[in-house]
């Protein structure tokens, strides 16, 4: 692996939306990421509460094509197991110091999940390499501007409710990048076998946030 971790933190601003990938099945996983690659993006998180996440990871990093990651790891094993299927990043909801410690051991980039000051100064001290703040939903965009005002340097990925009428205001605030699972991956909308449904909610949330980024 040649990116560094600040390298793969790059790519996953460049993509901008990074899509949660959490969902009941490998084969619905693997159904919402080829529409959604349809649809413009080039990174997916896929989380490790999805059956199968593992094996998935390996299916796609072996493709190529698209920049894969891992979710809701919370050891050191979970890191070494992800890092070996291929994930080049890896993202864990809360702070735990012995992930942060694994990833930089595999030189992966390491986002990790954090709501309060005190925990994005843990976090930080830990060695993340980002800030995932999470549930974004219940703070906002002025929420990460405050944190941004005493942690400058710091990138931030706010998650949980983001969609296309409220990611300006994400963007406006300073963000690295955002997350987004539930509202764009349907899963409704997967079993149904709404191609159209996953594709125009894609797209509006991807136009929606290169939109911002060009005001």
């Amino acid at each position: 692996m040649t990116d560094t971790p600040a390298a793969i933190l790059d790519q996953l601003a460049a993509f901008g939306v990074v899509p949660v990938i959490r969902n009941s099945s490998a084969d619905l996983a693997r159904t919402a990421m080829t529409w959604l690659r349809e649809a413009g993006y080039g990174t997916f998180e896929i989380t490790m509460t999805t059956p199968g996440a593992v094996g998935l990871i390996a299916e796609l990093s072996a493709q190529g094509g698209a920049l894969i990651g891992a979710g809701t790891v919370l050891t050191a094993a979970g890191v070494a197991e992800v890092v070996a299927a291929g994930a080049r990043y890896v993202v864990s909801p809360c702070v735990v110091p012995e992930v942060a410690a694994a990833c930089r051991a595999h030189g992966v980039a390491c986002l990790m999940g954090a709501l309060t000051p005190t925990e994005v100064h843990a976090a930080i001290l830990a060695g993340a390499d980002a800030i995932k703040i999470f549930p974004a939903s219940t703070v906002g965009p002025a929420h990460i501007k405050a944190l941004k005002s005493v942690f400058p340097g710091v990138r931030f990925v706010p998650t949980g409710g983001i969609d296309a009428g409220n990611v300006a205001a994400y963007v406006a605030a300073g963000v690295a990048c955002v997350g987004a699972g539930g509202k764009l991956v349907d899963e409704s909308l997967v079993k149904r076998g709404d191609r159209d449904g996953i594709l125009n909610a894609g797209r509006q949330l991807l136009d929606a946030y290169k939109a911002a980024k060009a005001a």
